[in-house]
């Protein structure tokens, strides 16, 4: 497992009876998590700003118990984010990430050249802002319009506005196919997946039956010497060998590299416990 150890803005301060205690910036907040599955009779001593609690009847609301801002900005090491309470949980971060985003940018300072860079399924652009913070050019592709939207934010607090990056609110997988028809090739390809979503023309997707051949056509993007190829999987039971095996037959037999896979884990503040924060996995290229 791989623990994010360095990112100060965020903290899981504590987890128990299926909720999180984290601090984001200066904003607590209590959310729940299906994989805290311990129980601790303390949870009763916390003080949030705001709690989301789920309905029986699908779905759930934030309860804000102080007043907090509609949005503010965290950091981790030179990035900036904008978060803010969204439905269904969400607060437009994932930190977890910070390893891909850390490896992205190590993947684009070694090249030495200029790269092109996929996001796919890229949510606000976490992956985004670090490929463009080390000069590379991005097309960041998501089937939301308010995604697209938030990502231009985060863009802008970085002051970024000025680099090379397209923004594309898109069903992935017709992208994709365009793309291949257009000829356009990248060197670094990042994809984020959803268990199940709709297309900005409302076309289903579910990762199980759609993921082998969205990545056996997105690798034909590769350029001839591509740098690295991520997907991230938050699907319980679809496990990091699974990611592998399918990194495997579908580029193994076009590029020469590597393909490693890890479980991501966010620790607790003063306490031995990680919580687990789905896989990712990866092929690189081997100097």
């Amino acid at each position: 497992m791989k623990v994010i150890n360095d990112f100060k803005d965020y903290e899981i301060l504590d987890m128990a009876n299926g909720q999180k205690l984290e601090k984001w910036g200066n904003i607590i907040l209590s959310r729940p998590d299906p994989q805290i599955i311990w129980t601790d009779k303390n949870m009763a001593k916390w003080n949030e700003d705001a709690e989301y609690n789920r309905s029986s009847t699908g779905g759930g609301k934030w309860n804000i118990k102080e007043n907090i801002p509609d949005s503010w900005i965290i950091e981790y090491k030179d990035l900036k984010f904008n978060l803010k309470l969204m439905g269904f949980k969400h607060t437009g971060l994932f930190p977890e990430q910070a390893f891909n985003w850390d490896l992205i940018r190590e993947k684009i300072k070694e090249s030495k050249k200029e790269i092109k860079v996929l996001n796919l399924f890229a949510y606000t652009g976490g992956a985004s802002i670090a490929a463009l913070k080390e000069g590379a050019s991005v097309v960041h592709v998501d089937s939301s319009r308010g995604m697209i939207d938030w990502a231009r934010v985060n863009v802008k607090i970085n002051n970024l506005e000025d680099k090379p990056i397209r923004f594309l609110v898109d069903d992935v997988r017709k992208f994709v196919k365009r793309e291949i028809r257009r000829g356009n090739k990248y060197d670094i390809i990042i994809m984020d997946p959803p268990s199940f979503g709709r297309g900005s023309k409302n076309e289903v997707w579910n990762i199980e039956t759609d993921l082998n051949e969205l990545i056996k056509d997105t690798t034909e993007l590769l350029s001839d010497e591509p740098l690295l190829f991520i997907i991230n999987s938050y699907t319980t039971g679809l496990s990091k060998t699974v990611l592998e095996n399918i990194l495997y037959l579908n580029i193994e037999n076009k590029h020469h590299g590597k393909i490693t896979s890890h479980e991501l884990g966010l620790p607790m503040k003063d306490s031995k416990l990680i919580l687990p924060c789905g896989d990712t996995a990866r092929w690189e290229s081997i100097k």
